[in-house]
């Protein structure tokens, strides 16, 4: 059901209510719709979600200062230079497969 269907299938169960209340008249259907109308549209409004505040943008830096804090970032990155590792010593080859 869309949201319209789902509005209209209140206000039409309001205004039958408001019908029955009013002893069954005949002649009154537009009155008793736009009286339950008017009842459930402040409740709609409430319901509705309540709109996003807009986003606001950080302040610009100027391109030397961006540059600069690039620079600090990419050096506190790396890490420090270590001394030379020793070269390692070489494996001793694997034993052949035994043939049977």
């Amino acid at each position: 059901m869309t949201q319209q269907t789902q509005t209209d299938d209140h206000i039409r169960d309001a205004a039958y209510f408001l019908w029955l209340k009013d002893g069954q008249p005949e002649g009154r259907d537009q009155e008793h719709w736009h009286a339950a109308q008017a009842e459930l549209m402040p409740a709609a409004v409430t319901e509705a979600p309540k709109p996003k505040a807009p986003r606001k943008k950080a302040a610009a830096k100027p391109r030397a200062a961006k540059a600069a804090a690039a620079a600090k970032a990419e050096a506190a990155a790396k890490p420090a230079a270590k001394p030379a590792a020793k070269p390692k010593k070489p494996r001793a080859p694997k034993a052949a497969a035994k043939a049977e």
